[in-house]
């Protein structure tokens, strides 16, 4: 009996399946307590303007006092934690897409910043952090001395 057939073409049967594969993944949340395959950090936009760089980040739900950021060499790191709903109980839920829990997002800056003038606002569960672009050095000659 021959497995493969002259003139069949396999390239129907492998898009069927991967359309079926995709219908499959579609409709299973991958985010369960506790094994999240989801993004559990919030999404960041990072603009270079003029002067300086600006980021935002959705954080809805996660107040000031749950929020810290810092920078250092270079690398920016936003750590927040979102609650769980008061009065929900966990074995109840019928549906989850909002994450809870504690998350942290380092981001590299390409160049440096100044740091006397960073500052951050959060309005209405918008991020907005402002990191002024640092001065360009001039070199500096170096006077060389013979001995």
């Amino acid at each position: 009996m021959a497995v493969f057939r002259w003139g069949h073409s396999w390239s129907d049967a492998f898009s069927d399946l991967e359309r079926e594969v995709d219908s499959i993944l579609e409709s299973v949340n991958l985010t369960f307590q506790g094994l999240r395959f989801g993004r559990q950090y919030p999404p960041i936009n990072l603009y270079d303007l003029d002067d300086h760089y600006l980021i935002t980040a959705e954080i809805a739900g996660v107040s000031t006092d749950d929020l810290d950021l810092a920078i250092a060499n270079g690398v920016l790191t936003i750590r927040g934690g979102r609650k769980l709903d008061e009065g929900a109980d966990e074995t109840r839920y019928r549906r989850q897409e909002r994450p809870h829990g504690m998350w942290q997002r380092s981001l590299s800056l390409p160049e440096r910043v100044a740091e006397d003038g960073l500052n951050a606002d959060l309005t209405n569960g918008i991020l907005r952090i402002v990191l002024p672009k640092a001065l360009a050095e001039t070199p500096r000659q170096i006077p060389v001395t013979g001995g």
